[in-house]
Formats: C-alpha cells, sequence, structure tokens
C-alpha cells in the first residue's frame, strides 16, 4: 500500500476514534444526570448542535494536520530511503543516502551511510586480497590471450553444445572475409556464445567428434579429426579438431578401497583453421599443366623416336626419305613446342580439380562406417582381413556417406541382413571391399546407383556415389567370391602416410594482440528449460536501439540507423557490435538532425531497410531482445514484416518498465536518470550504438536488484514488466 493510502486509513480510524471517544464520553455524563437535569441539557445540546459539529471538525483538522505532518516527517521519506538503500547496496555502490524528512531520521541516515563507508573498506580490503591470489591465474590468461593473439591459424574453441567460447583475431578476420558481404558491421558468423554450427554443418563436427572420442577410448593420447569444408562464400577450409579434455575421477569401489584411474571427458573441442582455397587452386593449375604436357608429348615422341630410329637404322636411305623423316622431327618439335607455349600461357588444363583429402587411420575409418551402418540401418557388420597400419587419404565424412548408402541399398532393395569389411593393400591404393552373401548386384545396377543422388532413410546428400569415387580419384566395381559363394564392392582409395606434426614456432607471428574469450561457457550446455524459465543471469542477449526520422511509422517515419551488442554470460561485448546507417529513401526532417546529429550526406548511398534487416536479424539470433522504450523501436520493425518477410519473434525485456518494477517511487525513468541513479556514465548518447551501450550497462546492474525482489527468471521479469504503468502505451 502506498504512503498516501495508508494517511487515509490512519486519518479516518484516528477521526473514527475520536468521534467514537466524544459519543461515549457524552453517554457516560448522559447516564450520571437526574431525568429533569437530562431534559434541560438535551435542550442545550440541540441549541448548540452547529457548535459541536464545528468543535468536531476542528478536532478532525487538526489532527490530520498532525498526521499529516508527521507522515511527511517520518513515513513518506522510508520507501525512498530504502530504495536509495538498495542501490548503495547493489547497483551503485558509491552512492550515499541524502536526510530527508525528520531530524530524528538523521541519525539513521549517518548511521547507514558509516556502515557503507565499512563495507566499501572492507570489500576493498578483500579485493585487494583476491587480486594477489588471483594474480597467478590472471597471469596465466594472460600469457593465453597473447598466445592465441600471435598464432598465424585461425583458432576457435567450442563447448560440446557447439557454442563459441573463444576465438582469435585470425579467425574473425577469416570469417569476416568468408561472409557474403550482408550489411552491416560487425554482422560476422562469429562471436562468443553463438553457434558453430551457423558456419559448419553440423553432421560434418559430430563425425569428427564422435571419432576423437572413439580414439580416446581406444587409448589415443592426442586424438585429432581433420576435415575440409566449403564456406557459403565458395572458399575451402581446411580444419583440424582437437578434444579439450577434463579429467573425471572414478567412483570407489564396493570397499572403498581404491578409487579407478581419472577418466578423460571431452568437454569441448578446438577448431584450427586454415584457408586452403588459393593453394589448392595453385596445385590443381600445376597438375593440370602437367597432365596436358605429359599426354600432349607422349605421341610426339614417339614419333619423333621412331623417325631417329629409321634415319639411324638406314643411313643409305635417298635424299627426299631423309628430308621426309627429318620434317617429322621438325614438325613433331615445332608442336611440342606450341603446346609448351600455350599451356604455359593458360596454365590451365581441361581435367577435373581434385578434391583435397586428408590422412585417416584406416581402421578408424573402417569402424567409423560400422558404427554409422549399425546405429542408422540397423545392420549388423563383422570384419575380415584389415591391415590395421594402413593409413589412408580421403575425405572421411563423405566416403562414409557413400559405404552408408552402399549398404542401405543392399538392405533395402536386396533384404541383405550382413555386411563385412576388409581392407589391403597393393602398390599406392588401398583395397577397400564391402561384402555380402546372397544377391548379385549387376554392373548396370551398380551404374545407376553412382548416378543416383545418395538417399539414406529421407537424408540425401548433395553428392552423388561416383562423386565421391572421383573425389578420392579412385573406382568401385562389384565382384564375385566363387570359393564362398559371395559378393563384394571394391573401392579403390589412395594410400598415405602420416603427417609430421607441424612445429609450434612456425606458428607465430607479431603484429596482433589479445583475443575474446570466457571459459565460464564451458559450464554452458542448451539445457532442457524452457527460455521462460531460464534465470536472467545465464540468458544470451542483444541490447539495441535505433535511430529514426521521427516518432511516427504509421506516418512514414523510417530507421536511419542501427546500433546493438551481445551480452553472453552477464558481459558487454564491445568487441561484438553491430553498427549501421540505412537510407530511408526519404528526406530526413529538419528537427530531427540535431538530436541524433545524422545528416543527408552520412545517409546517401548506405544501403536500405530491406538489406540490413536480414543483417541484424542475423547477429539478434537466439538471443532475447533488450532496449529501452522497446515498444517505440518494435513499431518500426513491424512495419517492414510485410516488405521484408522478416519477423522478430525474439522474447523481449525493456530496461524502462524493467525500472518501473525496481523502483517504483521514483518520478522518473528516463535513461539518463535510471543511468545517474545506478553509477553509469552516459556516453554517446542519441546515437544508437552509444544508447545501446549505456542500455545495457544498465542492464546488467539490474538483474541482480531484480534477484532481490524474487525476479530471477524471465517468465518473471516479462510478466513483472507488464504489470507496471508504462506497459499501457502504445506505438
Amino acid at each position: 500500500m502506498k504512503p498516501a493510502a495508508k494517511f487515509y486509513v490512519v486519518l479516518g480510524a484516528c477521526v473514527a476514534f475520536v468521534g467514537l471517544g466524544f459519543a461515549l464520553m457524552v453517554a457516560a455524563i448522559w447516564a450520571d444526570l437526574q431525568p429533569h437535569e437530562q431534559e434541560h441539557l438535551g435542550e442545550a445540546m440541540v441549541q448548540r448542535i452547529g457548535l459541536v459539529v464545528v468543535m468536531l471538525l476542528v478536532a478532525a483538522a487538526a489532527i490530520a494536520a498532525a498526521l499529516k505532518f508527521a507522515f511527511k516527517a517520518y513515513v513518506d521519506p522510508l520507501p525512498l530511503l530504502a530504495e536509495e538503500g538498495q542501490l548503495v547496496l547493489g547497483a551503485n555502490p558509491e552512492r550515499r543516502l541524502a536526510h530527508s524528512g525528520a531530524s530524528e531520521l538523521l541519525p539513521l541516515v549517518q548511521a547507514f551511510n558509516k556502515l557503507a563507508d565499512q563495507r566499501d573498506a572492507l570489500q576493498c580490503d578483500v579485493a585487494l586480497q583476491i587480486r594477489e591470489a588471483r594474480a597467478s591465474v590472471e597471469e596465466e590468461r594472460n600469457r593465453l590471450a597473447a598466445l592465441m593473439s600471435e598464432l598465424t591459424q585461425g583458432v576457435v574453441v567450442c563447448n560440446l553444445d557447439g557454442r563459441i567460447i573463444l576465438y582469435n583475431t585470425r579467425a574473425r578476420l577469416q570469417f569476416l572475409a568468408l561472409s557474403d558481404g550482408t550489411a552491416g558491421r560487425g554482422a560476422g558468423l562469429i562471436g562468443l556464445g553463438r553457434s558453430i554450427f551457423g558456419i559448419f554443418e553440423r553432421n560434418l563436427i559430430s563425425h569428427a567428434l564422435e571419432n576423437i572420442q572413439h580414439r580416446l577410448k581406444r587409448g589415443g593420447s592426442q586424438p585429432v579429426a581433420n576435415f575440409v569444408t566449403t564456406t557459403r562464400a565458395g572458399q575451402l577450409l581446411r580444419v583440424q579438431m582437437a578434444p579439450v579434455l577434463s579429467a573425471t575421477s572414478g567412483a570407489a569401489d564396493e570397499e572403498g578401497a581404491a578409487q579407478r584411474e581419472p577418466e578423460r571427458q571431452v568437454s569441448g573441442y578446438v577448431l584450427m583453421l586454415d584457408n586452403i582455397t588459393r593453394s589448392f587452386e595453385t596445385e590443381t593449375k600445376r597438375d593440370q599443366m602437367l597432365q596436358s604436357l605429359t599426354e600432349g608429348s607422349r605421341a610426339a615422341l614417339g614419333n619423333i623416336r621412331a623417325a631417329v630410329e629409321t634415319l639411324a637404322d638406314y643411313p643409305d636411305m635417298d635424299a627426299a626419305q631423309r628430308d621426309g623423316f627429318i620434317n617429322v622431327v621438325r614438325e613433331e618439335v615445332n608442336g611440342m613446342s606450341q603446346r609448351l607455349d600455350q599451356t604455359s600461357s593458360e596454365f590451365a588444363g581441361a581435367l577435373k580439380a581434385r578434391w583435397p583429402l586428408e590422412e585417416m587411420l584406416g581402421v578408424d575409418l573402417i569402424q567409423a562406417a560400422q558404427r554409422r551402418i549399425e546405429g542408422r540401418l540397423g545392420l549388423p557388420t563383422r570384419n575380415e582381413e584389415i591391415d590395421e597400419n594402413l593409413w589412408l587419404r580421403v575425405d572421411s565424412f563423405s566416403l562414409l556417406q557413400g559405404l552408408t548408402y552402399l549398404a542401405y541399398r543392399l538392405k533395402d532393395d536386396y533384404g541383405i541382413r550382413e555386411v563385412r569389411f576388409r581392407l589391403a593393400s597393393e602398390g599406392r591404393l588401398a583395397h577397400l571391399d564391402l561384402i555380402w552373401s546372397g544377391a548379385v548386384v549387376a554392373s548396370e545396377v551398380l551404374i545407376n546407383w553412382e548416378l543416383d543422388a545418395m538417399n539414406v532413410g529421407g537424408e540425401v546428400s548433395p553428392l552423388t556415389l561416383r562423386d565421391v569415387i572421383e573425389r578420392h580419384d579412385g573406382e568401385i566395381w562389384s565382384q564375385r567370391e566363387k570359393a564362398r559363394q559371395r559378393y563384394y564392392f571394391r573401392l579403390l582409395i589412395p594410400l598415405a602416410t602420416p603427417q609430421e606434426a607441424v612445429a609450434p614456432e612456425s606458428l607465430l607471428r607479431a603484429d596482433s594482440r589479445p583475443e575474446y574469450y570466457d571459459f565460464d561457457l564451458f559450464k554452458m550446455s542448451e539445457g532442457s528449460h524452457e527460455l521462460d524459465d531460464r534465470l536472467l543471469s545465464d540468458l544470451t542477449y542483444t541490447v539495441f536501439d535505433t535511430e529514426t526520422t521521427g516518432l511516427d511509422p504509421s506516418a512514414g517515419d523510417e530507421i536511419i540507423q542501427f546500433g546493438a551488442l551481445r551480452i553472453v554470460n552477464g558481459r558487454l561485448l564491445r568487441a561484438e557490435s553491430f553498427e549501421q546507417l540505412v537510407d530511408p529513401r526519404r528526406p530526413l526532417t529538419p528537427e530531427s538532425i540535431p538530436i541524433h546529429g545524422i545528416t543527408e550526406d552520412m545517409v546517401a548511398g548506405q544501403p536500405p531497410i530491406d538489406q540490413v534487416l536480414p543483417a541484424f536479424h542475423a547477429f539478434c539470433e537466439e538471443t532475447v531482445l533488450v532496449a529501452h522504450n522497446a515498444a517505440f523501436d518494435l513499431r518500426f520493425l513491424q512495419m517492414k514484416e510485410d516488405a521484408t518477410g522478416i519477423r522478430f519473434t525474439h522474447p523481449v525485456l525493456d530496461t524502462l518498465l524493467l525500472s518501473a518494477v525496481i523502483h517504483p517511487n521514483q518520478q522518473s525513468h528516463r535513461l539518463e536518470a535510471i543511468a545517474e541513479r545506478l553509477g553509469i556514465a552516459v556516453i554517446g548518447r542519441h546515437t544508437a550504438l552509444g544508447d545501446a551501450i549505456v542500455t545495457g550497462e544498465v542492464f546488467l546492474r539490474m538483474i541482480p536488484l531484480l534477484a532481490e525482489k524474487g525476479i530471477r527468471t524471465l517468465r518473471q521479469a516479462r510478466e513483472a514488466a507488464q504489470q507496471t504503468y508504462y506497459a499501457r502505451v502504445k506505438y
């Protein structure tokens, strides 16, 4: 109940109490009088009823004045002092209570401020001790950050859910260069808390991680996985994946005598990225040139050899024949010279480029194929002769798709109940056999399978089986084993030898500095809670603001600037910002220019809203939107839904409404007033990015204040905000 309501309740109670006391007093006097005295008193009271009423009203007014003075002096200041005290204890420790009200409250204010000073002194002492205790840890972190910044490779570290927890400048620059030119500075593909699956195919990452986990179970000390993939912009990336391991002690046995050795658990993975597009193109052109020279010169050399041998064997031939053979030599030499010149100038051929392949232990490939076939198709598998020392050069992801596709067709078309694997080498190639018993698969059927899209249980690959075989520069055919009355597909794939590890010194350079990381994100997972039931402190936010040509989107006013930042794990990531001017395709109103400082020249030539809005929507993906007076900005976005097809269905929190929840007794909930109360410096006001930064700082200070009121989840925050008066304002 508000103090004003309490005042009127207490006033009514006091008046009623005084009236009741007066009535009881009159009744007591009346009862002690004799009948004739009662008659005279009654006549006197009737004659003086007006005076009695006036006396009662004067008494009531005096009581009201006294109560009002008491409330203003002792009651009204208390809610404001309580809110100010919460700020001192939480969001703004440097703030102090200001005395208001009765002088008797001054000692209370002074005592509180003294306790706050003592608290600050204790906190400073504790903070000093914490800083000293964590000095070595911070030094290690700084070393790691410096080391990461010096790597010439792009490095991205993810947790098991694929959320990015660390990346270096090289990786950020790589992905900015690989983006498709989307509008919006800072709208890159990479960022803390973002999903790596927005960059790489989920199945590709899962396959590589599965291989690593399998090698760990087999006792591998430093398992890694390699794959090559293409980006949306058509660039080739070579990726090496290494696990991030954490040791988990085994449980004690029944007698509690001993514990098992700590088990290494994968808590995340490191991706090391190399853009090999240019080197791959160069190598392909070189190979094409050599192939063109080799194939084009073989026949010419044969003709020259034949002509020279004939001239040597028949030295007495007549001059005409000799001249003919000499002309053959001359023509072939001229032809070879022309081909050499043409090939050198074009530096290209007509042969198909080779796909980059990576080394993999053959037995690991077979075991991965068995797990995939048994898990996806429910088809039993067995091994026969497997050379466990063979290393292969393969694109393991596409090759496993091909093997699974063959097993699927055998089971689905011919009812095969088991397949077996065999792996051996012959020369520079490996023979990988997929064996079955029962039906015969004709060569024509295999050719059709090669050309069809690989469809396994509704999952369609963009590659065909022939694409997979050609990618490995190999062959495939079906063959019969007469002795065992069974059949097999034989795949020819190239052999390889393990590459030597690259020396760490070769990866260092010295022209960049610290990186972006948050190791606490290792603890995060996509979880089982719905978004509304997640804690506010656990969510990822996009804090944004817009600048517009005016205040009425229905009348044609347009957005002219976006500014946004992300909040991840309680940190405002200023390095991951979105800032973009927008061409409104209409004149700016003169009265708005002094407010936002954006002129006609600044927006001229900028991308229009239908190009910027998709980039901003991608920047906000999988986050909760936060804005000050969010209804205003969202109305502008909603007006563009039909034209752009972009709909913002994200949950939204409004710092204006949340301020009214936290401080209902404050007179102003403007952004500047809130920032001043919370001790936040306002920089860059009335620019989109500047307002977004201030809003983000304000929101982070609000989270613990909301928790003090029992508002800890997104659902609770949204419901509390909707109960405020300001939630009724519509645009």
